[in-house]
């Protein structure tokens, strides 16, 4: 038995849901969600928790039993207390600033790069301290979002300029040995 899958997901009196056959419908506070998954497998909604079980031991009914289990924890989770990313720029001359609800960056090209928030995202921007948080209750719109302005300049390993996520460390290299033994002999 998965470990992941056997595990009660828990739902708030904020959260109302909806289980048609294998589609499960989540509405709450900060949106609503729906996605379908597996028929093989059983998604049962009793007493505010929702249990998800397995028809079978095959392996691929096994691998999607934990997946589809913290799916719908995420959809619930999302929809009742939501989700953020917080991503750093750091580097001289990079800034961040709203414009409206589009969030735009100037981190080192000709132009300003500019990025419209998907629906159910939102950016807030911290000026001083050039921090971006970007908050959604779909983790994986909000995670993808966070990957996409990351790679616009990523950071680079001897200044430490770029956009990284908070919680990231960037291993630091040493740059070109100075004069040495032997340098600027012909």
């Amino acid at each position: 038995m998965s470990r992941i899958g056997r595990l009660p997901v828990t739902v708030p009196e904020s959260v109302k849901v909806d289980i048609n056959g294998s589609e499960v419908h989540v509405k709450g506070p900060k949106g609503e969600m729906s996605r379908a998954f597996s028929p093989a497998l059983g998604i049962a909604f009793e007493n505010g928790v929702i249990n998800v079980t397995r028809s079978s031991e095959e392996a691929t009914v096994r691998a999607l039993h934990g997946t589809t289990r913290a799916l719908i924890h995420n959809m619930v989770t999302g929809v009742s207390t939501g989700f953020t990313k917080v991503l750093d720029v750091d580097g001289v001359g990079y800034r961040t600033e709203m414009d409206g609800q589009k969030l735009v960056l100037y981190v080192g090209y000709s132009h300003p790069v500019v990025i419209e928030p998907p629906v159910g995202v939102s950016f807030e921007v911290d000026s001083k301290t050039r921090v971006v948080t970007i908050h959604g209750y779909d983790l994986e719109v909000i995670g993808q979002l966070a990957a996409d302005i990351r790679k616009i300049r990523p950071p680079e390993p001897y200044l430490g300029k770029g956009i990284r996520y908070h919680d990231e460390k960037i291993r630091r290299k040493a740059g070109k040995a100075g004069k040495g033994k032997g340098a600027g002999k012909k």
